[in-house]
Order: C-alpha cells, then sequence, then structure tokens
C-alpha cells in the first residue's frame, strides 16, 4: 500500500510543481521536503492545494475518503506534511484505521 500511496501523492507533487518556481524536488522520493521548517519548500496555500488534490487522487484510484488537514494531523509531534515520506506514512496511517474501523 506504501507504494501505491507514495506514487500518488508524488504524482500530485509532479503536477503542482508546474505553477511553482520553487519545486518540490520529487526526484528526493520519500525525502522530499514539502511544508515547515528552512528546508520546506511550500506556503500555507500551495500545501492546502496539495493536500486537497492527494485526498481526491486517492478517493479516486483508492475509492477512500479521508481528511488530511485536521486537528490530529496539526497535532502530530512531527508532522505529517513535512516530507513527502511523512505524508505518504500518515495517509498509510489513515487508510488502516479506517479499514479497521
Amino acid at each position: 500500500m506504501f507504494d501505491k500511496i507514495l506514487k500518488l501523492v508524488i504524482a500530485q507533487a509532479e503536477e503542482l510543481n508546474e505553477q511553482l518556481d520553487n519545486k518540490i524536488p520529487v526526484e528526493s522520493g520519500v525525502d522530499a521536503h514539502l511544508f515547515g521548517g528552512d528546508a520546506g519548500i511550500l506556503d500555507s496555500i500551495t500545501l492546502v492545494t496539495l493536500i486537497v488534490e492527494v485526498e481526491q487522487s486517492i478517493e479516486d484510484e483508492i475509492g477512500a475518503s479521508i481528511i488530511l488537514a485536521d486537528e490530529k494531523a496539526m497535532s502530530q509531534k512531527n508532522s505529517p506534511f513535512a516530507t513527502i515520506g511523512a505524508l505518504t506514512d500518515y495517509i498509510v496511517k489513515l487508510l488502516d484505521e479506517e479499514s479497521n474501523d
């Protein structure tokens, strides 16, 4: 499941890159920085755009409706939006929790 989600996240990041001057380094894979800290590429508005596109992609490709930007995500010690890998891990965790409900 991780690899499938990773491909979806990278695909959405590549699409978003078409609109960005400061591109997400998708060639870095799971280590590509997204948001926060000195290495963050995205501002808050662009992060929201990526999140919405990823949520839609997951619904289209996997048939699961998830919300990535909620209180649970914001209260994490390590931001699920820091890197492509962190975002992918967080999505897999949410999908696992949804399937166990």
